[in-house]
């Protein structure tokens, strides 16, 4: 176990499985105590809490779905009063949708809108409330913010687009109280979500210099990096890790 996060409370939102599971592993590993939030995965939350406490750590997991943001309010009041305290907010919680512009619903607009978006507000507008000095806000966006490289994702790329323009202000805004704001873009990451193995796989490795898609783990990395003390001075970044897609 490492010890830059010990005496640390982090939250991080859908992180039941993938990028979020290994998230909260990193964030465990170097010393936090975590908290998890699932919407419809409870074995597989179980199964990182689990294994967060095999390693010796704390953790615990909390049904919210990020769509209703009373529960998301929820998951951060308990957090605090089983913990103690909120040092860091991951917003990784997301989903994604692609369809031509035709066959785009209203209501699978408003979902990704709901969970993208207005989830990510209520966690952060909650979380900022129990944190003082040396906070952190990490928001997980996607480099389709600043280049949709598919059809049919633009309002997937509209949600993470809002969620770098929120990573800038609130960067400014909460700067001052000490609290720092940061959005990581992953490019193409190997998840249930969007696997290497999947019908995109093909189109986007052809466009990735590096020639592979990323690892859940690479993700975990900077986000610790950024919950750290030795990430203290960045804040308002957005930072790519995508093999050089954007390059």
């Amino acid at each position: 176990m490492g010890t830059t996060l010990k005496g640390k409370v982090a939250l991080v939102t859908g992180g039941s499985r993938g990028i979020g599971a290994a998230i909260a592993r990193r964030l465990a590993h170097e010393g936090a105590s975590v908290a998890l939030t699932y919407a419809a995965s409870p074995a597989k939350a179980a199964e990182v809490v689990h294994a967060i406490e095999a390693a010796g750590g704390r953790a615990i997991a909390l049904r919210a779905d990020s769509a209703d943001a009373e529960a998301v309010r929820s998951a951060v009041a308990q957090t605090v009063k089983i913990f103690g305290r909120l040092d860091v907010l991951v917003n990784n919680a997301g989903v994604a949708a692609l369809a031509p512009i035709e066959q785009f619903s209203l209501e699978e607009f408003d979902r990704l809108m709901a969970v993208n978006v207005r989830g990510l507000f209520a966690a952060t507008q909650e979380s900022v409330r129990h944190m003082g000095e040396g906070g952190r806000i990490i928001n997980i966006g996607s480099i389709s913010s600043d280049g949709v490289h598919i059809p049919g994702m633009a309002v997937y790329a509209a949600t993470k687009a809002a969620v770098a323009g929120l990573t800038r202000g609130w960067a400014r805004e909460l700067g001052p109280r000490g609290i720092t704001v940061n959005n990581v873009q992953p490019g193409p990451v190997d998840t249930d979500m969007n696997p290497a193995d999947g019908p995109l796989a093909a189109e986007l490795k052809g466009q990735i210099p590096v020639q592979r898609y990323g690892k859940d783990d690479e993700i975990a990395g900077m986000v610790a990096y950024l919950a750290g003390p030795e990430g203290a001075f960045v804040t308002g970044a957005q930072l790519k890790i995508d093999g050089g897609i954007t390059a």
